[in-house]
């Protein structure tokens, strides 16, 4: 199963749940499923949904800072049919591209705990095998990278985190790691708007080819 809209198996992120749509109630608050072409060559993997973003509106990185560089950027390299994601009606669509976390539930502090992570990483897992031959996976941040390699049953020593780094996985799929767009990322200039568009670059580039 890719996707389980009614998972409750971590009990601290089904309670923090339970809390923010008592406090929010028009907040979507549950696992947000992935977002995109169901056909996709290209699945990009967050970490986890936002409070004011995902959690709220039920589309991946739509409502938060985060999601303005992401969809701009998927929009000028032909993967989205507008540059920004208003909400989840906005007839936005994405081609050749799925958008998906590592974590489907909202994690307190946006820090998700180790055994959640691994909860959700059958569902990252059965999202990589259903990848079609010559796929590749954009990873934002560490922990989605990590994911992904944990999904692929790889030694996460043998694929270290680098920003536009690409590592080669089982049965040819193929990886790019990137910093996360995060407005603490794009602020502090960790991350420029040049940076994250040349790994996008990069996937189309593959990706042509």
């Amino acid at each position: 199963m890719i996707f389980d809209p009614d998972c409750r198996r971590c009990p601290r992120l089904a309670q923090f749940l339970d809390q923010v749509k008592a406090e929010y109630p028009d907040y979507h608050a549950r696992p947000v499923a992935p977002f995109g072409d169901p056909s996709a060559d290209l699945l990009i993997v967050g970490l986890a949904p936002g409070m004011h973003g995902a959690n709220a509106s039920g589309r991946p990185f739509t409502g938060d800072y985060a999601g303005i560089l992401l969809y701009e950027t998927l929009y000028r390299f032909g993967f989205g049919s507008a540059p920004e994601s208003l909400a989840a009606d906005d007839g936005l669509q994405l081609k050749g591209c799925r958008i998906t976390n590592a974590v489907k539930c909202l994690p307190p502090q946006n820090k998700p705990v180790g055994s959640e992570i691994n909860h959700c990483n059958a569902f990252l897992k059965q999202e990589l095998d259903a990848l079609p031959d010559g796929a590749l996976v954009v990873a934002l941040g560490a922990i989605a990278h990590n994911a992904v390699v944990k999904a692929r049953g790889l030694k996460q020593a043998a694929f270290a985190f680098g920003h536009n780094r690409l590592h080669e996985l089982a049965d040819g799929l193929l990886l790019i790691d990137s910093y996360h767009c995060s407005r603490y990322n794009t602020q502090t200039r960790r991350l420029t708007a040049e940076m994250f568009h040349a790994v996008f670059a990069r996937a189309r580039a593959l990706l042509d080819t």
